[in-house]
């Protein structure tokens, strides 16, 4: 038989070799000793094969005779003059033995020609030992050294296709090597490597299937199967147990992380809810993820309660209040949601809430600004098919069937209001359906305090937007209910979105996914608090782990669990025995009110007799400079020119007026020569902390918003008359 090899390439030299080489290249060639599995047989037709290779290249004259063969055959399988080989090369071949076989097999591995041994010993793989011809082929003595050379060129195939990235063609190579040594249940040590390979293969493999698009189902539920071995071998995502994949529990932790951007949501709720039931903190932690990302960007609430029930088997060893108060958002349950913020020991979130709750009794318009943030900054991106999905707190309580649900949501006492003093609030004995939803429609529109009052603006700005991958914030508001409709009302507002894809530093090498930043009603103070919720919860996961190390957190700087745990049990049973020194405390504190209430009392007696009697005060020191034709305080131009022109009892003249100077303050504060001098005319507290924090941004990074409107549209006033009134709440449009 023939075979495409040739003599020159047997001992490893180029034409060119001078008989000295050619017989170093002979003895180092016969020295040279391949595998140890091989028999006997396999290395004398090795020997055999480079022994007739020698005996005609080092003959003058026969080597000759060959070199022009070998020249005349490497001649036709040259590339023709348009850069194209022949259609049939005839490349060089020689004779062989039919016993020579595994030695050429072998020299062709040793040559790393993998791909030639598997075509040629293709019969072999594909052997049916009940035909004819099968059997054929099992009776031969070299059959265990062919099948040996086979499975070790998959084995070679395999690493290569490896290291170049190719993670499913080298899983099938290997898969085909360790498949036909089962077969001919041959060499357990060779079969053991393979196997080892193919373990350690798995991560990749279950990244690069995962990683394809949503359309290829099959190959991604084939990379969902690999996670899922991989997470029942390791004992759990948090398991001691070895998988085989060379991964730590810390590198498997951070894996987890970056493949979870390739992951659906249903995908993560699938895999991490059967995690939870190990159970897994770790596990319970990331299906709580998901199911707050589902519910949120479906409208399904009732996966929303489901993380929320999940929260209560973390909230004994972990801080996951701030979690648990957006559950209670989502869920209408806002008392139970401030009572979650006290709990929460998370400063910068709490910095951020209370920050934008300012005029308001709760801290419901922070929280309802922070949830919408954070769920659409740092729970999203992390969802294959959630990254570029819009979703509002406003959209997803004006869904009908939200409202139904929340309005049906049942009176039950969960294991975290049985362990609290505290009664439990819940959604349907706060307010009706039909309350919730006028909250939530007249939510639609973002706040704005002006000189004072609160208006409420519809707009639909158009604006040139920054470089790929800022935040605007187009606006922010303000609230003075405590509804969570009229929280929503400083949580929501018109804006953009923008995207941007982030490469960072993965544990096996490929980018994490694109993250996608919103721009509306303070998401670009939101964004750095944003980021720091991406750290808390690498925190959360690395605290939840058995080795606690994940991320740059150092355990010395985290304060122990169990300890906080035994220090409330000890504030529990330190209850039970009276504090003589808060009763001294307190005795102290009635006395001293009594005494204040008895001068108090005096004074106004004093009063009361210097009335009767025609007794004045009198007023000691300097008299005021004050005229009575000139005002004491020094009054603004622009003030003055809207009270001027807009009787005091027409609301909807100072309605309109109000919101054109509000609208010309801030064209010409976001113009291009930025003007912010009469930006304290008309915002304050939040609303201005907000713009100028925008307007910084824009400093910085040199962007800036044309502004164009065209006129006021009033719809409705309260009070109509505002002779008495001190705030009018307006209604109007603008586009």
């Amino acid at each position: 038989m023939r075979i495409p090899l040739d003599y020159y390439r047997i001992l490893g030299l180029p034409i060119q070799a001078t008989a000295e080489q050619l017989k170093q290249s002979h003895r180092d060639r016969t020295l040279q000793v391949p595998r140890r599995e091989y028999s006997e047989l396999a290395i004398d037709a090795r020997r055999q094969l480079i022994d007739a290779a020698y005996a005609v290249l080092g003959d003058s004259i026969r080597r000759a005779e060959y070199d022009q063969e070998f020249l005349a055959a490497s001649k036709s399988a040259a590339p023709t003059g348009d850069g194209v080989e022949a259609a049939e090369p005839n490349v060089p071949t020689i004779e062989i033995e039919n016993h020579q076989l595994v030695g050429a097999l072998l020299i062709l591995l040793e040559l790393g020609e993998y791909e030639l041994v598997l075509r040629l010993g293709r019969p072999y793989l594909k052997r049916d030992a009940r035909t004819p011809e099968g059997q054929q082929l099992k009776e031969q003595p070299a059959l265990p050294d062919i099948i040996l050379t086979l499975a070790v060129a998959c084995l070679e195939l395999g690493r290569e296709e490896w290291q170049q990235n190719h993670y499913e063609h080298a899983a099938e190579s290997l898969e085909t090597g360790r498949e036909l040594l089962l077969k001919e249940d041959l060499f357990p040590v060779l079969r053991a490597e393979i196997q080892a390979d193919l373990y350690k293969l798995r991560p990749y493999r279950c990244l690069e299937l995962i990683a394809r698009p949503l359309e290829q189902k099959q190959s991604r539920q084939e990379g969902v199967t690999l996670l899922r071995g991989m997470l029942q071998d390791r004992g759990g995502i948090d398991g001691a147990e070895d998988d085989l994949s060379g991964l730590d529990v810390d590198d498997f932790l951070r894996f987890v992380q970056q493949l979870r951007g390739y992951l659906t949501a249903a995908e993560q709720q699938e895999v991490f809810e059967a995690e939870a039931q190990r159970p897994s903190a770790v596990g319970t932690y990331l299906a709580v993820y998901a199911l707050l990302a589902r519910g949120f960007a479906q409208h399904q609430p009732a996966l929303i309660r489901r993380a929320k029930q999940m929260l209560l088997r973390l909230s004994g060893r972990q801080d996951v209040h701030l979690e648990q108060a957006v559950c209670a958002v989502l869920l209408g349950q806002t008392e139970e949601a401030s009572r979650a913020l006290e709990r929460s020991q998370e400063h910068e979130p709490l910095e951020f809430i209370r920050e934008h709750s300012q005029g308001s009794p709760d801290l419901l318009p922070g929280l309802c600004l922070y949830a919408e943030n954070w769920l659409q900054q740092e729970v999203f991106p992390f969802f294959r098919d959630l990254d570029q999905e819009p979703a509002t707190l406003k959209d997803y309580f004006a869904d009908s069937s939200v409202q139904g649900y929340l309005e049906n949501l049942p009176l039950e006492n969960e294991r975290a209001n049985r362990q609290s003093t505290e009664p439990r609030t819940d959604w349907a004995s706060q307010s009706s359906v039909g309350q919730v939803g006028g909250a939530f429609a007249g939510a639609a529109a973002g706040g704005t305090v002006l000189q004072g009052k609160s208006y409420t603006t519809t707009a639909d700005t158009t604006f040139n937007p920054p470089p790929l991958g800022q935040s605007i914030g187009a606006s922010s508001g303000s609230s003075s209910g405590s509804s969570l409709g009229s929280a929503l009302g400083s949580s929501t507002g018109a804006g953009q979105s923008s995207t941007y894809a982030s490469g960072s530093e993965s544990i096996l090498g490929k980018p994490a996914s694109g993250r996608r930043f919103g721009a509306g009603a303070g998401l670009a103070a939101g964004a750095a608090v944003a980021g720091g919720a991406a750290a808390s919860m690498t925190e959360k996961i690395s605290r939840m782990s058995p080795t606690g190390r994940l991320g740059s957190t150092s355990t010395d700087e985290r304060p122990d669990t169990r300890d906080r745990g035994s220090s409330a049990r000890d504030r529990r049973r330190g209850r039970a025995a009276p504090k003589w020194d808060r009763l001294a405390l307190v005795v102290a504190g009635l006395l001293f009110l009594g005494i204040a209430a008895l001068f108090a009392a005096r004074g106004v007696i004093g009063l009361i007799s210097g009335a009767g009697t025609g007794g004045a005060p009198s007023i000691e020191g300097e008299p005021l400079d004050i005229a009575i034709n000139e005002p004491p305080i020094e009054i603004d131009s622009a003030s003055e020119s809207v009270t001027e022109s807009v009787p005091d009892d027409d609301a909807a003249g100072i309605a309109e007026a109000t919101i054109n100077e509000w609208l010309r303050v801030k064209r010409a504060a976001y113009a291009s020569d930025r003007d912010t001098s009469e930006l304290e005319d008309v915002l304050t507290g939040s609303a201005l902390s907000a713009a100028r924090s925008d307007l910084d941004s824009a400093e910085v990074d040199n962007w800036y918003i044309d502004y164009t409107h065209d006129s006021v549209r009033v719809l409705s006033v309260d009070p109509e008359d505002a002779t008495e009134a001190n705030q009018i709440f307006v209604e109007a449009q603008v586009s």
